[in-house]
């Protein structure tokens, strides 16, 4: 790449007079230095001679330190940024242990089955390169591997590539198949390890539970080496993982050329309500201007329909037939594309026969794309980790890179462009997970259980694979349930079923909904979507874009997983409307401000959820141009939620000393997603301290909390390392079962994943960062950039300001 006509592009287009008066703030990060050390002593002659062949005759600091600790032995966990040469880092004690024993074996694991594929040719290079060939089988084993070459890699694979859902459903379930590979397992590799938090890595905690346990069965004690990109616990994180301590290496020894990172906030278009320009059309033009200025380009969007309309868009611009579309190819990369589409998208960007991709995050991940010189992030991702993955696509050790982060209206992103020193000095969230979750616990004992029979005398070992506390409860409750039979000291499996076919690690879900093509009675399969995504996004007359092609959804069939699609052609795209109702299990948990009445609450909550209509929004203008009825089941789940109680509540008093709840079963849902307040009889006014608030009638108080469910729902997860989807909230003005107002913030998943319990110790913070992202808002009655575009006044905001200040203020 010419670095010096790549500078010239991006300072014109950072120059542009349609882009330059609405960037908020650029940050210049220097070419960085590397610090090197030499190849190890003990280094064999033949990766020595592979390692110089690549053009690798020393190794980064990191690279080095982490050599000295996985071959000491330790379980180590090496935390730098994107492009640092992580690979290496445990690729090189691998091999060199290998080599010297030759019935040693690794396991390398890896979140997608696309970086897997991109592994393996890295460690294939690396075989294959010197005078001789360096005698490691490198072996992929996953769902795409063909029956013929399964033995083959169990009886000869010296390094196996696989990902977690294959080692749940297909490697432990037959353990007995792999005694040569377990009773020499020296090495487990976890790369990626900052995906997996929240429900998947609660999964995964789990699931090294199962396959240590084998391990140490068949006689082996592997060391585990984990790779994350940059997180606030890495150590932490490692350790909830692995069941061990970790030695941590962070400090990064790798080269960085100059990289540009722009935060971009789209123009208004209606500067009373609020409205910016489309953070969609605005993500369509940045993408067009590097493109057209031959820069390779990566544009993130953060759901699959944005990445379809996105990519539809930029296509439909480039459109030529003269200039066969002024010879750049765009392409959606998303989940739910088939194995060999994600493949051809990958290699036309290594290439460079595709010049251009629109990306979930899946492509976040360190899979081998090629030299990209570009990054435009659409809309804050949600996570600083993210962010700086995503801006780390583009740009090699050497060259000049851009990242341009794109604001949407979400009062998060808002916050962000108004906050920019505090953007870019922030550190890094921590990731959270518990391993013990009732639900994921269970399920995952079932799968040991019927891996190998527990033992009474294991339930009582400080070095069991599973806490001894809970452990035995879970064992004696699927006894009873005729799951597991108990004699002679052993838990032994007595169902008729297979367990890990229940269990999904990804999800709460353990099934998939296939898509199929019924176009002129093609009966082809397109893709495929978790079942809970399914409900809202293929439910009957959803589009549903693959590829840029439009489908019309005939049929959901929930219950044989399959949804039936017909091309069609349309100018708009459907977005799901979901109602939630909750009720209120447990209250384990209390913490009182006596001064303002306010109490945080911590519990179970059982929470229903329905998708009852959709809109459909056109595409370019995004305005709704109608409504549909959607005719699909209700969903529970019992989770974990923090409630905030505010004020007093006639009879509705907190009891001194938790307890289960007694509320009635669930009515009929009420829209109470929406904000609006559930009438209860009490005598007394509820009062929360904050004036401005308590003047309202009711029906203001419900615009008031509403509009602070719904910039909670954007700000909490700047402070947790999750994802919007992550958490729920619902507001409530006389609750049901507390008679007074209540904010209720909960963990999406089943059974919860340490979010609400991790949000209670920084709520405070939530609060202030709300209020005050709300107060500088320059809207006058609310907008989508602080508390939503339903409030009726002024004082609706004004209230809504100083109740989050009053909140903010409070020690709950």
């Amino acid at each position: 790449m010419d670095t010096n006509r790549t500078h010239a592009d991006f300072q014109a287009i950072l120059s542009d007079p349609s882009f330059a008066p609405h960037i908020t703030d650029i940050a210049i990060f220097p070419p960085r230095e590397g610090t090197f050390a030499p190849l190890p002593e003990d280094l064999s002659p033949q990766l020595a001679e592979a390692c110089v062949n690549r053009g690798m005759d020393r190794l980064y600091s990191h690279q080095a330190e982490s050599y000295a600790s996985a071959r000491s032995g330790q379980h180590t966990v090496i935390v730098t940024p994107t492009a640092s040469g992580k690979t290496l880092c445990y690729n090189l004690p691998v091999m060199q242990t290998l080599l010297e024993r030759p019935e040693a074996r690794a396991l390398y694991l890896f979140p997608t089955k696309a970086l897997s594929q991109d592994q393996q040719s890295e460690l294939n290079a690396m075989v294959g390169e010197g005078s001789s060939r360096i005698p490691l089988r490198v072996c992929i084993y996953d769902g795409d591997t063909p029956q013929s070459l399964r033995q083959d890699a169990r009886d000869k694979g010296r390094i196996i590539i696989s990902n977690p859902d294959m080692i749940h459903a297909g490697i432990l379930p037959n353990h007995p198949k792999w005694i040569r590979f377990f009773a020499s397992l020296t090495y487990i590799v976890i790369d990626e390890m900052h995906q997996y938090r929240g429900i998947f890595g609660s999964h995964m905690a789990n699931l090294l539970r199962r396959l240590l346990r084998v391990a140490r069965f068949y006689g082996s004690d592997p060391v585990c080496i984990l790779c994350s990109a940059t997180i606030g616990n890495p150590e932490e994180l490692a350790e909830h993982l692995v069941g061990a301590p970790v030695r941590l290496i962070d400090r990064n020894g790798a080269p960085a050329g100059k990289k540009t990172v722009v935060l971009y906030n789209p123009p208004l278009v209606d500067s009373v309500q609020g409205i910016r320009r489309s953070v969609m059309n605005e993500s369509q033009r940045w993408a067009l201007a590097l493109l057209r200025a031959r820069i390779k380009t990566i544009l993130f969007a953060h759901s699959r329909v944005k990445t379809e309309v996105i990519s539809s868009y930029i296509n439909d611009s480039l459109r030529n037939l003269y200039t066969a579309n002024e010879h750049i190819t765009v392409v959606p990369y998303r989940g739910g594309l088939l194995p060999l589409e994600r493949r051809k998208i990958e290699k036309g960007l290594r290439d460079g026969s595709i010049q251009g991709v629109v990306s979930t995050n899946a492509l976040e991940l360190g899979i081998d794309i090629g030299g990209l010189d570009a990054a435009v992030v659409a809309g804050f991702p949600g996570s600083f980790s993210s962010f700086w993955q995503q801006a780390g696509r583009a740009g090699r050790r050497q060259t000049e890179s851009l990242a341009v982060c794109i604001a949407s209206a979400s009062p998060l992103d808002q916050y962000i462009m108004a906050h920019p020193d505090y953007f870019f000095a922030r550190p890094q969230e921590t990731a959270c997970l518990d391993p013990d979750n009732p639900y994921i616990l269970t399920d995952h004992i079932k799968c040991a259980a019927f891996e190998l029979p527990f033992t009474d005398s294991e339930l009582e070992s400080d070095s069991a694979a599973f806490p001894k506390e809970g452990t035995g409860e879970i064992l004696s409750f699927l006894e009873e349930d005729g799951i597991l039979r108990h004699t002679a000291g052993r838990w032994h499996w007595s169902d008729r079923s297979f367990p890990a076919e229940a269990v999904s690690l990804r999800s709460a879900t353990a099934d998939n909904v296939v898509i199929v093509d019924s176009t002129k009675g093609a009966n082809t399969i397109i893709g495929e979507m978790d079942r809970p995504s399914a409900r809202e996004l293929l439910f009957p007359n959803a589009i549903y874009i693959h590829l840029g092609r439009q489908y019309v959804v005939k049929d959901l069939d929930i219950p044989n997983r399959r949804a039936i699609v017909e091309e069609t052609e349309v100018n708009y795209y459907t977005d799901a409307v979901v109602k939630v109702d909750i009720k209120v299990l447990t209250e384990d948990e209390h913490t009182v401000d006596h001064a303002s009445g306010t109490v945080m609450v911590l519990g179970d909550l059982l929470v229903r959820t329905q998708v009852a209509k959709f809109k459909k929004i056109r595409f370019h203008t995004h305005e709704n141009i109608g409504f549909g009825e959607i005719f699909l089941d209700a969903e529970e789940r019992e989770t974990r939620g923090l409630m905030l109680l505010l004020g007093t509540g006639g009879d509705a008093d907190i009891p001194d000393t938790p307890g289960t709840s007694d509320t009635p079963d669930i009515p009929d849902i009420p829209d109470i997603g929406s904000g609006a307040g559930v009438s209860v009889d009490v005598d007394e006014p509820v009062l929360t301290g904050c004036a401005a608030y308590d003047e309202l009638d009711e029906a203001g108080q419900a615009e008031v909390l509403s509009g602070i469910g719904t910039i909670l729902k954007s700000v909490a997860p700047f402070f947790l390392l999750c994802d919007r989807r992550d958490i729920g909230i619902a507001t409530r003005v006389r609750d049901p079962h507390f008679g007074r107002p209540a904010l209720y913030i909960y963990d999406s998943a089943p059974g919860g994943s340490g979010l609400s319990e991790a949000l209670a110790g920084t709520l405070s913070s939530v609060f202030a960062a709300s209020g005050e992202q709300t107060a500088r808002c320059d809207c006058e009655t609310g907008c989508p950039s602080c508390i939503g575009v339903d409030s009726t006044g002024a004082e609706i905001k004004r209230a809504a300001v100083d109740l989050l200040v009053h909140l903010a203020g409070s020690p709950a």
